[in-house]
């Protein structure tokens, strides 16, 4: 496909512009970073589109690829154009793409908190080497505080956190009291009163954050969830279920089970506790342990921890688990490389678009159980689009951790699609017919 040489000159001027912007941090802005995000989105795909790849003719596989970042307007006309909003959008996805877990925290954070909305009582700050840490703080980003997770240094703050803390501008008092809740070894911010959560290790931290969630609930969880201490690609996908539920994360080793995580399910005696893992990373011997505390366990897992987060988004008993088996969800997709994404993206699942964490383990190419899953739950329609449920989906981190090639599969199996005829085996209008695959009767569901 030629693409037309006036085209190919607007990209290069995008891409020059791009380039004095490049260096400016890279995440949501303030009051504006919503206004006219049509318009944003649109010339971000297409400048990504000509510039890297799909339209240009290069390897989209993820070292050829560029996001283009925006600066944004926030309240003060003094910031115009300090921060970005680094998106590439499709039609059923988006992409926070932060080099690292520390951007992407803070571009989730101003994501889900944009200023004009209610004022932010609280954010936590987590040290950016201590994946457990972020994991088991993440019940705090949910109902009531909805605090974001932001990420730092035991001798200091980042930049992307500072700049994110000066526009969310926690105000502190109600039942956090302090407008930061820092969470093991980071720095306090300059010039925010803030409060200490304290451990030895995980586990004891793990058991100190759910001693805060109870003074801030004044209510006993409904569920517990135990995770690897030792496997983060395992024990991701419990972040975004914690935001969600309000069940503290717990840890356990492969075959012990610290005493601090057995004190916190004594004090919950009777409290229902589901093991998230298989048994090469939490054993049978561990679920007796547990089981000598709280005699209510099930465990949750499947082996490789893309199939593992997939059992945990299909889960359901009672009231625990996501369930999802069917169109019409939000969902989040982070690379195990990068465990504190887990944490960054806990508040896009329990806010907008409410759902589960998936994980992929290389930039691509996209798992072949993902895609299954995927296609499982492709909304569909038989007659009316607008009366349709649809999925959506955010992407955390640039293409070194999914790449564009499979930011644009995903997005092709988002997509709604019509069901052929109408009766109850029918199947979606898939790409290559109906020969090439098949959808359950789920994938046609449509809103009463």
């Amino acid at each position: 496909m030629r693409v037309p040489e006036a085209i190919k000159d607007a990209a290069g001027r995008f891409r020059d512009a791009a380039a004095r912007v490049r260096d400016l941090p890279i995440y949501i802005s303030g009051r504006h970073a919503l206004l006219g995000l049509g318009a944003i989105v649109l010339a971000a795909v297409v400048v990504w589109a000509i510039a890297s790849g799909p339209l240009g003719g290069e390897d989209d596989s993820g070292a050829g690829s560029r996001v283009v970042t925006f600066a944004a307007e926030g309240n003060d006309p003094g910031q115009v154009g300090t921060l970005g909003f680094p998106v590439v959008a499709t039609r059923n996805t988006t992409r926070i793409s932060g080099g690292d877990p520390t951007t992407d925290a803070a571009a989730a954070a101003l994501a889900t908190h944009p200023a004009s909305a209610a004022p932010l009582e609280a954010a936590v700050l987590v040290n950016s080497e201590d994946w457990q840490s972020g994991i088991a703080a993440s019940v705090l980003s949910g109902p009531p505080l909805r605090a974001p997770i932001l990420l730092g240094q035991a001798d200091g703050l980042p930049q992307p956190t500072i700049d994110a803390l000066d526009f969310l501008k926690p105000r502190g008092g109600g039942p956090a009291d302090a407008a930061v809740i820092r969470v093991g070894d980071v720095a306090a911010p300059s010039g925010l009163a803030s409060t200490t959560v304290e451990g030895d290790g995980p586990a004891e931290l793990a058991d100190g954050i759910d001693r805060l969630r109870g003074r801030l609930t004044r209510a006993d969880p409904a569920h517990l969830i135990v995770v690897s201490e030792d496997e983060p690609a395992y024990a991701m996908p419990a972040a975004a279920w914690a935001a969600r539920s309000g069940d503290p994360v717990l840890f356990s080793g492969r075959d012990d089970v610290p005493e601090a995580t057995l004190a916190t399910l004594r004090r919950h005696r009777g409290t229902p506790v589901y093991v998230l893992g298989p048994r090469s990373v939490v054993s049978e011997e561990a679920i007796r342990k547990l089981k000598r505390a709280s005699a209510a366990v099930r465990r949750i897992g499947a082996e490789r921890p893309v199939a593992n987060a997939i059992a945990f988004a299909r889960y359901a008993d009672a009231s625990f688990g996501w369930n999802i088996n069917d169109p019409g969800h939000g969902m989040v997709i982070a690379n195990v490389s990068r465990p504190l994404d887990a944490a960054a993206s806990a508040g896009l699942s329990s806010s907008g678009a409410w759902g589960p964490l998936l994980l992929v383990e290389s930039p691509a190419p996209l798992p072949a159980e993902l895609r299954e899953f995927l296609l499982d739950v492709k909304p569909g329609y038989v007659e009316d689009p607008t009366r349709a449920v649809y999925n959506h989906l955010w992407l955390m981190g640039d293409t070194t951790t999914v790449s564009a090639t499979m930011q644009a599969e995903i997005d092709e199996l988002a997509e709604l699609a019509q069901v052929s005829g109408g009766g109850p085996t029918d199947s979606l209008a898939l790409p290559g017919g109906p020969d090439e695959e098949s959808q359950p009767a789920g994938g046609g569901k449509q809103k009463p």
